[in-house]
């Protein structure tokens, strides 16, 4: 039960991208589950506990740089280790 302990606290804000000043490498290190009011979210790439937000890929459409389009969503976001 060390493996719960050694686990870094769940920031405020997440980002799956390594460019972004929210990305925390350490934490994706661990298995993270997010929930989108209520409904399990496997495909959320940026999280916002406080404002209530998540942003997953558009399907297929990427920006002029190659990187996937974000939606945001809002609602009530739990962040957990699963």
């Amino acid at each position: 039960m060390s493996d719960s302990q050694s686990r870094p606290p769940l920031p405020d804000r997440l980002s799956g991208n390594p460019r972004s000043r929210y990305h925390v490498e350490e934490i994706f290190e661990h298995n993270i589950g997010i929930r989108l009011n209520g409904k399990e979210r496997n495909d959320v790439e940026e999280y916002c506990i406080s404002e209530g937000w998540v942003k997953v890929p558009a399907h297929k459409a990427l920006d002029r740089r190659g990187q996937p389009l974000l939606l945001k969503l809002k609602g009530t976001v739990e962040a957990y280790y699963s």
